[in-house]
């Protein structure tokens, strides 16, 4: 299994973490939806730092050569991620939890005015 980490910091950027989030409400979550090989994909956010990425799962047999959907956050942000890597997965686990999540993440919360 491998892990693709992708961290932008925004600094240069006229994109936002609440513009972002809401490209991730409106049309960014749903093409991720039929990428074969992928296990798992979440949009991580650091308002103190100014940071957007995403951290992504894939099977050892996953082509990652594969077409993907276009990459929107570099489209939308300017410029390619700050950081991108690509490493091996040594272990998974889950804990104990109440199962299926509701909660999809601050894109899919409530709409809030930024303070």
């Amino acid at each position: 299994m491998k892990a693709a980490v992708s961290w932008w910091d925004l600094a240069g950027s006229a994109q936002t973490i609440d513009s972002l989030r809401d490209y991730l409400r409106e049309e960014g979550v749903e093409p991720w939806e039929r990428v074969h090989g992928m296990r798992l994909k979440f949009w991580i956010s650091d308002r103190e730092t100014n940071r957007w990425g995403a951290i992504m799962l894939w099977d050892a047999t996953a082509d990652l050569t594969a077409p993907m959907p276009p990459n929107r956050a570099a489209e939308l942000i300017g410029y390619p991620p700050t950081v991108r890597i690509l490493t091996d997965v040594e272990a998974i686990v889950e804990g104990i939890h109440a199962g299926q999540s509701d909660d999809r993440g601050l894109a899919f919360g409530p709409v809030r005015n930024p303070s």
